[in-house]
């Protein structure tokens, strides 16, 4: 049997089928960066009954379990919806709506449209014309009658999240505290929409990407950890969480797809779970929480293991011509295996590769403070700096230093053809 398939033109509605469950599905090709999908649950007057009806991925359902929203791909996300539910509530409509987290405009995001899925068949309605916007109401579930009708709708709103939730009757604070914890909205369902501490040390990065010509430039982000014996004190205070936090707002910022990929390594490494900026909270706590001797990664260091791994992952399992790999290194000393390093240093030189490291305390970084004179490199590929303490570095100073030499590496790499 041959589906029903209504296209939508902007401005145009039509009936919704009499299913009792509905899928709206937002879909994408591609975006500068990662697109926030949200659904505003208001009443008659336009406005949400609380902020509990503002759903997104950070609150997935309402109270009354009338809609939830599934993360199922990067460039995918589903609302299922329950008509029957949603007809004996007091709401009026659905306002679906997205906003670019991130660098760029809409006008950038290709392919993008909105579905409502049901038995009966399908409606669908494809965004074109794309505005400088960065943020978009898609379209709306409103009631007619005694049922429904689906309206595309395609309305920009100048500014993002803060003018689109405020036009919905969300509550926006328009300065946040220094560090506050993401909104639990559930256990406090009046407060106002908050910005992380991801959030925070976005805006630095930001800075730091504008003084260093990089704010049109993409990467993949990794990071690797030190997770020997003598971390154990960097560890069970925090610094490396706080570190972590750190670079991952560096991902959300420069990677392609916003995803930081980590690795901890002792006598050992570990690949461990990518990560976005929606994850952050206790993630090293987690992941890797201490050093361990016995049942973890070795008390020792063993830097070429872990370097192969990372040019394993992104020059065979995941090659991409097209982007740089920025990887991020921390250690705290007692480097031994300088041939090895070098020679892995010299080889990815051949690669888009850049290697970061960042020295903890005074150590023993052999090799690593001689990265200048390291003969055999197609290119320049690394760059190296201690710090005597992580945490007393401000954020400004560590993403200056941090992007000090990857643009003139940048520069180098697109003249040899080694990157585009």
């Amino acid at each position: 049997m041959t589906r029903n398939i209504v296209a939508l033109v902007r401005g145009a509605n039509t009936p919704i089928a009499r299913d009792s469950i509905l899928e709206i599905v937002v879909e994408w090709s591609y975006s500068p960066a990662p697109l926030d999908v949200s659904c505003f649950l208001v009443n008659a007057d336009g406005k949400v009954p609380s902020d509990d009806y503002m759903i997104f991925y950070n609150q997935p359902s309402d109270p009354a379990n009338l809609i939830k929203l599934q993360d199922t791909a990067p460039t995918t996300k589903i609302f299922s919806l329950s008509l029957h539910s949603l007809q004996q509530s007091s709401i009026q409509k659905g306002v679906f709506a997205v906003t670019l987290d991130g660098r760029g405009t809409l006008k950038e995001v290709q392919n993008l449209k909105i579905s409502v899925k049901s038995l009966s068949g399908e409606i669908l309605f494809g965004i074109d014309q794309l505005s400088e916007e960065t943020s978009l109401v898609l379209a709306e579930v409103y009631r007619y009658k005694d049922w429904f009708k689906f309206r595309g709708i395609g309305k920009g709103f100048n500014g993002g999240l803060k003018p689109l939730a405020e036009a919905h009757g969300v509550v926006v604070e328009d300065e946040a505290p220094e560090e506050v914890p993401p909104v639990n909205f559930q256990s406090a369902p009046s407060s106002p929409v908050n910005l992380t501490k991801i959030d925070l040390l976005k805006i630095k990065v930001t800075i730091s990407l504008e003084k260093n010509k990089l704010t049109t430039e993409k990467a993949r982000v990794a990071v690797v950890f030190d997770a020997s014996g003598s971390m154990a004190n960097l560890y069970s205070k925090g610094t490396v969480q706080r570190a972590f936090e750190r670079v991952l707002a560096i991902a959300a910022c420069m990677d392609d797809d916003s995803v930081l990929d980590v690795w901890f390594f002792g006598n050992k490494f570990m690949r461990a779970p990518s990560v976005t900026e929606r994850d952050y909270e206790d993630y090293v706590k987690r992941t890797y929480p201490q050093p361990r001797l016995f049942g973890g990664l070795g008390s020792g260091n063993n830097e070429p293991r872990v370097m192969a791994d990372v040019i394993h992952k992104f020059t065979n399992e995941e090659p991409n011509k097209d982007l740089p790999t920025y990887v991020i290194f921390f250690s705290d000393g007692g480097i031994y295996e300088e041939k090895k390093i070098s020679k892995l240093l010299i080889d990815s030189s051949k690669e888009n590769f850049f290697w970061q490291f960042v020295g903890i305390g005074n150590a023993k970084y052999g090799v690593l403070q001689n990265l200048d004179n390291l003969p055999g490199r197609v290119v320049d590929n690394a760059n190296f700096f201690a710090l005597d303490d992580l945490d007393q570095i401000s954020d400004e100073d560590l993403y200056n230093r941090l992007f000090n030499e990857f643009p003139q590496w940048l520069k180098e790499a697109r003249r040899l053809g080694i990157t585009k």
